[in-house]
């Protein structure tokens, strides 16, 4: 298994890996179709997916955007086959540095409550827990 992993912004021809990446994950749902948020994403100039690449096999992906004052990371997905080889951390850093490059200065996560094995990566990545109530509603039919 290769070491190296090279970052590039998402291309129309990654649609079927990104999302089979993300099944493969456990990262869809039901209630989202993750071709509409992928084009959602790169349809506009605050926010992008990056992919994460060894050799020519696709195996990561970080889905970044911001409001103009905080970043936000989602779907970040590392094939399990390419796990606990730092390329989770690498695509972090890659959606970290886009923001910076936006002059974006925070960077929010939300995850899932019993997703206890992501929760502890974010943490040995530097990130902390603040006391905030997230809340959320649905205005359209997704």
């Amino acid at each position: 298994m290769t070491k190296s992993l090279t970052l590039g912004t998402f291309e129309d021809s990654d649609m079927e890996a990104v999302i089979s990446l993300w099944q493969k994950t456990g990262l869809t749902q039901p209630r989202n179709d993750p071709e509409i948020d992928i084009r959602f994403a790169m349809a506009g100039p605050s926010s992008t997916v990056l992919v994460g690449r060894a050799g020519i096999i696709l195996v990561g992906s970080v889905m970044v955007g911001h409001d103009g004052h905080r970043g936000t990371v989602y779907y970040l997905a590392i094939d399990p086959d390419h796990r606990k080889s730092g390329f989770g951390a690498k695509m972090l850093a890659g959606a970290e540095a886009w923001l910076r490059a936006r002059g974006v200065w925070k960077l929010n996560l939300v995850i899932r409550a019993e997703n206890r094995d992501v929760r502890e990566f974010y943490l040995k990545c530097g990130y902390s827990e603040e006391n905030r109530i997230l809340m959320a509603r649905r205005i359209t039919k997704a």
